[in-house]
């Protein structure tokens, strides 16, 4: 699948072996960015370590779909879901925010994840603003799991789950 974005076509593929240390890397810099800096040090550190390259690949296979976002034959993001409805990551390349590519990103995972009335996702404080225009929604309040803060919200036809 290509979309156009900002005049630049993406090419949205499922990610292979090869592409597992190229994601961590974009994960790792993006979450020294946005997410870990308000972490305790031992936490951020236990953060990255649970989502290094081989991480990633158990995670895929334990079932986790990844979709890939390529732009000009470069990584711009991915989306990986935990079946059946856990968005569990959305990550796009810093230079790619407010372009787009995370909303055509998360239309293609969604695409390939399979049926689901509503979607789940743990966002980092940073990240629920850009989660809410995509149309999720909050649902209780902040919440803390070793040290890792995240807003709960729901994505879908029905956003009535509870927290």
């Amino acid at each position: 699948m290509t979309e156009t974005i900002l005049r630049q076509a993406v090419l949205f593929r499922p990610a292979v072996d090869a592409d597992f240390p190229a994601l961590a890397h974009l994960l790792h810099g993006l979450a020294r960015e946005f997410i870990t800096p308000a972490m305790a040090p031992e936490v951020a550190a236990t953060f990255l370590r649970e989502n290094d390259v081989a991480a990633l690949r158990a995670n895929r296979e334990r079932g986790h779909v990844f979709t890939i976002a390529e732009i000009d034959g470069a990584l711009a993001g991915y989306c990986a879901i935990r079946p059946p409805a856990h968005l569990f990551h959305l990550f796009v390349d810093a230079r790619w925010h407010r372009r787009g590519v995370g909303r055509a990103l998360w239309q293609a995972a969604l695409a390939t994840a399979g049926p689901a009335a509503q979607f789940i996702v743990n966002a980092s404080p940073y990240a629920v603003p850009a989660y809410e225009a995509l149309g999720f929604r909050c649902i209780g309040g902040p919440q803390t799991h070793n040290g890792v803060q995240f807003q709960p919200m729901v994505f879908g036809i029905d956003q009535s789950i509870s927290a």
